[in-house]
């Protein structure tokens, strides 16, 4: 990680243009169906299919492989999103408006199909599986269609626990364009959510119009916010936590004090030293940076001007604070709020923005 004083210029940038390698792939797929689908995940996740399909049999055998300790934590953390995309879905409601000569309204309805992208590529995120299917599953929607690559038993196993309809076994550029055009086996959909990395993301945005997408999302980051009293253990572990995510994924650390940020540091090698995901993690953390603000205000400028996915406060008065930050996807407040507890179990739900899956 890099310690510095003042800004980086690339800081606030977004590079990378990867338009023609994604456009390829999804004309082929439109045009060529399975045949395209089977040869880009040959080609990228060195796995070769003949059926995509995750069938019944398959998914009973994944649900039993699981212990009953993380069979009963999958089901944790599905009561909890399905509890908290339920109270988001009283809080929208059909609307008629009466007025001089005519009735106005607003009418709710669930999308058929629902395309939920998972991420498994580097290894198993079966949190997203309960984060993109139970939201749709509340809202009523009548096919949920999961894609993932590399598909493992944990990853299945919540994915049909969440109320997964069918489950693909493909991921990439090649599932986006499967679920946007359809192809021989894998049926069109009305709307994909879910994260990916900035292939999957160029890809949404390409198919965007043939479908709904929930929005363009970047790599995965978080922006810490800490001071004196901030335990740099919490905050080592929490810039971790996404650095593992993905070789982009970004850690940025703002706080007032540099032996802060060198103590965070060495006890983010320490961790790293343990870390099973450090192939990824390392790459991605030493590319992060911890910026020395002046005062809270530099801190809350530099925020805004970010709009970090996730934003962590911690400070002694955070909740005081709270309110000047206005640009973020999600926001932890405290220093007991770990940004995981969003990512897995809490209730409310990392694939950002959390409920749209209506007409």
């Amino acid at each position: 990680m890099k310690i510095v004083r003042e800004i980086p210029q690339d800081f606030y940038k977004e590079e990378r243009d990867i338009s023609d390698i994604v456009t390829k792939i999804i004309n082929d797929v439109k045009v060529n169906g399975d045949k395209a689908v089977a040869y880009y995940t040959k080609e990228f996740d060195k796995i070769e299919l003949n059926n995509f399909e995750v069938t019944n049999e398959e998914c009973k055998k994944a649900i039993n492989s699981l212990s009953e300790e993380v069979t009963e934590a999958i089901k944790f953390s599905i009561k909890n999103v399905e509890d908290f995309a339920k109270a988001q879905l009283g809080s929208i409601k059909n609307t008629v408006v009466k007025t001089k000569g005519a009735t106005l309204g607003h009418k709710i309805i669930p999308i058929d199909k629902a395309g939920c992208y998972i991420p498994g590529g580097n290894y198993p995120l079966p949190s997203t599986a309960i984060m993109t299917i139970v939201p749709a599953k509340a809202a009523g929607v009548r096919d949920i269609i999961a894609v993932t690559p590399k598909a493992q038993p944990i990853t299945i196993a919540a994915a049909k626990l969440s109320g997964a309809t069918k489950i693909y076994k493909i991921g990439g550029v090649q599932a986006i364009a499967a679920l946007a055009y359809g192809t021989e086996t894998i049926p069109a959909v009305d709307k994909i959510t879910g994260p990916g990395n900035k292939y999957v993301a160029a890809a949404k945005k390409i198919v965007f119009g043939e479908c709904g997408i929930d929005f363009i999302a970047g790599p995965s980051e978080v922006m810490i916010i800490a001071d004196s009293f901030a335990n740099p253990k919490f905050v080592a572990a929490d810039m971790l936590a996404q650095c593992e995510h993905d070789k982009d994924a970004r850690a940025y650390l703002l706080c007032f004090d540099e032996n802060f940020a060198k103590k965070t540091d060495e006890y983010a090698k320490e961790f790293l030293q343990e870390l099973k995901t450090r192939e990824i993690a390392e790459i991605s953390y030493n590319k992060s940076t911890a910026c020395i603000v002046k005062n809270i205000d530099e801190a809350v400028k530099i925020s805004n001007q970010k709009a970090p996915e996730h934003l962590e406060l911690c400070l002694k008065d955070a909740e005081n604070h709270a309110d000047k930050f206005k640009n973020y996807g999600s926001l932890f407040i405290g220093d007991y709020s770990a940004e995981v507890f969003g990512d897995y179990v809490s209730g409310t739900n990392h694939t950002l923005p959390y409920v749209l899956l209506y007409r």
